[in-house]
C-alpha cells in the first residue's frame, strides 16, 4: 500500500473519530469513507451510546413517576399517568390496564390510552382466556408479535372480536401483584407485528409496579414499607438497565437498601457521604438541620450559616437542579413544586456526571422519605388534635379523660402547664404545632384546637415555660404565648384554655407579640384575663419588698407612697400630709427605689403600684 493510500486511510479513521466525539447518530457514521474495520467499530461504539441514552432516558422516566406516585392523591389520574407513559416509553400504538373483579373472578378494562374502539374498552377477560387470562392465572408476562397466529393462547370469540374491532396484532402484557396478590394487568400493543426485546419487558413490568402501588395507597394508608420496596424494584431495574453507569445504580440500590432497613433522611445523607466522599447536610423546608455527616464548613464561624451560601439560594429558585459554587453542591429537596428542603454537598474532589445524577437521585429519595413522614406525621397530629378537643372540651368521662393524659405520657396527678400560642396564618400551623411539638418533647402533647397551638407540659411554672416556649421559637413566624398554671386535674382544661388564650391576646394587645407569659405576670392586666384572678397575689408581686420592710421595721413606707401620690408626686405636699419634713418624705422614697428599683416611678410601674395600693385598702377593709 502507498505512503498517499496510508495518509488517506488514516484522514479518514481520524474524521471518524472526530464524528464520534461529536456524538453523530449511527447513520452518518455508517455513510462515513472509512476502513471497514474502523467503522464496524465506530458502529459497534455509537449502537452502544444509543443504547445507554435510551437506558438513561427510560430510568429518568421511571423517576419522573416515581415523584408523580408520592404526590398525586387521585388514583385515577396516578394509573392514567402509568398507561400513558408505558405506550411512549415502549413505543407501541396503545397501552391499557385491566383490574381483577375478585367477584365475577375475571378482569375488567380499567385505563386504555390510544384506544379507539368502543367494543375493546368495555372487554372483560376470564382468568386463563386470551393473553392477558394467562398472564393473570400464570402471574407471569408473556407477549408475542402476533396473537391472531399464536397458538398458545386460548382464542375465544369476545377477545379475538375486540382485539380485532381494536386491530391489535402484537401484544405484551405483565401482571400487577400486589403483596403476593393477583390484581390486574399492564399491557402494550401494536396494530403491526412487532417484536417484544427482553428489556422493553422488563420495563413494562417496572410500570406494572407502579400501577400496583397507586392501586395499595387508594385501599390503606400508604405504608412506607411496602411503598419503598416498590421504589427498590424499580432502582433494581434501572441499575440492571443502565450498565454503563454502574455508580449511580449502586447508588439507587445503596439508597433503596438503607430505607427498605428502616432508615430515615439522616440514613440516605449518610449513605450519600459514603459513596462521594466529603461532607453532606439536609435542611428542611424551615431551614433546620435534618440531618448532617462529615466536616461540613460553618462560614464566619456560625453552622447555620451555611444555609445563607449563594449556591443555597440558586439551589432553590432552580427547581430539581444540581447547582454549584466555589466546590458546594446544592439541590433542592421538592415534590409536586413544594419545596421540603435543600441538599448541600461537599465532595473532596469536582462531581463527575454520574456523582451528580447521585446526588440528584438522593434528593428524590429524601423527598420521597419526608413525603412519607409527612403523612405519618399528620396522622399523628391528627390523633393528638382530637384528644386536645376532648379534653379541652370536657367530653367524656373524668376517667376517660384522665386516661388520655396517661396515653400521652402526662401524669394527672403531677402539676402541669397549658399553653396556648398564637402566630402565623392558618397554612403555618401544621408546621408550628410540629415545631413546638420538637421543642417541648416528650413529656408533652401538642396539638391545634380553635385555631391555636396547644400544648400541655409537665411542671409548675406557667410564665416560665410560656417564656421559653416564646423565645425558643426563631424560625418562621413567632409565637405570642399564654401560659395557665400550674394544674392537677382535668377538669380544669377547659377554663385553662379560655385564660391562656386571653393571656395571648392580652399579649398581642399590650404589643408584646412574639413573647410569652402567665396571666398573673401581666400586672393589672392579668386580673382582667384571668377567669379567678387573685388579688392578693397581685398585690404582693408589686409591693412585696415595700410590705415585708414595713413589717420587719415598723416603718410606714407604705402609708408615704400613698401620700405621695394622693399629693400629685410632689414629695413637699406629701409631707405636709405626713406633718414630716421634706427631706424625711426624700429619705423614704430612696429607700422605696431601693426595694422596687429606680424605674418605680415610670408611668406604667406608677399605675401598677397605685392600682396595687388601692387593692390592697380593699383588701384590709373586708
Amino acid at each position: 500500500m502507498s505512503g498517499t493510500e496510508d495518509h488517506e486511510q488514516t484522514e479518514q479513521v481520524v474524521h471518524l473519530l472526530e464524528l464520534l466525539a461529536a456524538d453523530a447518530p449511527v447513520d452518518q457514521l455508517a455513510d462515513a469513507p472509512a476502513p471497514e474495520r474502523a467503522r464496524d467499530l465506530a458502529l459497534r461504539i455509537g449502537a452502544t451510546r444509543e443504547l445507554h441514552r435510551r437506558r438513561e432516558s427510560a430510568q429518568s422516566s421511571l423517576l419522573d413517576i416515581a415523584r408523580e406516585l408520592s404526590t398525586e392523591k387521585e388514583p385515577e389520574v396516578v394509573l392514567e399517568a402509568i398507561v400513558r407513559r408505558a405506550r411512549t416509553l415502549i413505543g407501541t400504538d396503545l397501552a391499557y390496564l385491566t383490574l381483577y373483579d375478585p367477584e365475577a373472578g375475571d378482569t375488567f378494562m380499567k385505563v386504555t390510552d390510544g384506544s379507539v374502539s368502543a367494543d375493546f374498552q368495555s372487554l372483560r377477560l376470564s382468568l386463563g382466556d386470551g393473553l392477558g387470562g394467562l398472564v393473570a392465572s400464570t402471574r407471569k408476562p408473556y407477549w408475542t408479535a402476533d396473537y391472531p397466529a399464536d397458538e398458545r393462547f386460548s382464542h375465544t370469540h369476545e377477545i379475538d372480536h375486540g382485539v380485532g374491532d381494536e386491530g391489535i396484532i402484537a401484544i405484551c402484557g405483565t401482571p400487577l401483584i400486589v403483596e403476593s396478590n393477583f390484581v390486574g394487568v399492564l399491557f402494550a400493543a401494536n396494530r403491526s407485528p412487532r417484536p417484544f426485546s427482553r428489556s422493553e419487558v422488563v420495563l413494562l413490568g417496572d410500570l406494572a409496579a407502579f400501577a400496583a402501588l397507586a392501586i395499595v395507597q387508594t385501599r390503606a394508608l400508604a405504608d412506607a414499607q411496602t411503598a419503598f420496596a416498590a421504589l427498590t424494584e424499580a432502582h433494581e431495574t434501572v441499575r440492571q438497565q443502565a450498565t454503563g453507569v454502574a455508580r449511580a445504580a449502586a447508588a439507587h440500590d445503596r439508597f433503596a437498601s438503607v430505607v427498605l432497613e428502616g432508615g430515615g433522611v439522616a440514613d440516605v445523607t449518610r449513605a450519600l457521604v459514603d459513596l462521594l466522599g466529603g461532607w453532606a447536610v439536609l435542611f428542611d423546608g424551615t431551614g433546620e438541620r435534618r440531618s448532617t455527616l462529615g466536616p461540613a464548613p460553618a462560614p464566619d464561624g456560625d453552622r447555620d450559616a451555611l444555609l445563607s451560601l449563594p449556591v443555597v439560594d440558586r439551589a432553590r429558585h432552580e427547581a430539581g437542579r444540581l447547582v454549584e459554587e466555589d466546590g458546594v453542591h446544592a439541590i433542592g429537596v421538592i415534590a409536586s413544586h413544594e419545596e421540603l428542603g435543600t441538599l448541600v454537598v461537599g465532595a473532596p474532589g469536582t462531581l463527575e456526571e454520574a456523582d451528580q445524577r447521585t446526588v440528584e437521585r438522593a434528593a428524590v429519595v429524601t423527598a420521597l422519605v419526608l413525603l412519607f413522614e409527612r403523612q405519618a406525621d399528620d396522622a399523628r397530629q391528627t390523633a393528638r388534635n382530637r384528644l386536645l378537643a376532648d379534653l379541652l372540651s370536657g367530653r367524656g368521662s373524668h376517667e376517660e379523660r384522665t386516661g388520655y393524659l396517661r396515653s400521652a405520657g402526662l401524669e394527672p396527678r403531677e402539676p402541669m402547664c397549658l399553653l396556648v400560642a398564637r402566630g402565623g396564618d392558618p397554612t403555618q400551623q401544621r408546621a408550628l404545632a410540629l415545631t413546638v411539638s420538637t421543642l417541648l418533647g416528650e413529656g408533652s402533647l401538642v396539638g391545634t384546637h380553635d385555631g391555636a397551638i396547644v400544648a400541655l407540659v409537665g411542671g409548675d411554672d406557667a410564665d416560665h415555660l410560656a417564656r421559653s416556649l416564646a423565645e425558643r421559637v426563631t424560625r418562621g413566624p413567632r409565637l405570642t404565648v399564654g401560659g395557665c398554671g400550674p394544674l392537677t386535674d382535668v377538669d380544669d382544661l377547659p377554663r385553662a384554655f379560655e385564660d391562656g388564650a386571653r393571656t395571648a391576646g392580652a399579649l398581642i394587645a399590650l404589643g408584646r407579640s412574639g413573647t410569652g407569659a402567665a396571666a398573673r405576670e401581666l400586672g393589672f392586666a392579668g386580673l382582667i384575663v384571668g377567669s379567678d384572678p387573685d388579688v392578693h397575689d397581685y398585690v404582693q408581686s408589686v409591693l412585696g419588698p415595700v410590705l415585708h420592710y414595713d413589717a420587719e421595721r415598723g416603718s410606714d413606707l407604705v402609708g408615704t407612697l400613698v401620700a405621695y401620690f394622693a399629693a400629685g408626686s410632689s414629695p413637699r405636699h406629701a409631707a405636709g400630709e405626713l406633718h414630716v419634713h421634706v427631706n424625711t418624705v426624700a429619705q423614704r422614697l430612696a429607700r422605696v427605689s431601693a426595694l422596687l428599683g429606680d424605674d418605680w416611678q415610670h408611668p406604667d410601674r406608677a399605675l401598677e403600684i397605685q392600682l396595687a395600693l388601692r387593692m390592697r385598702r380593699l383588701l384590709e377593709s373586708r
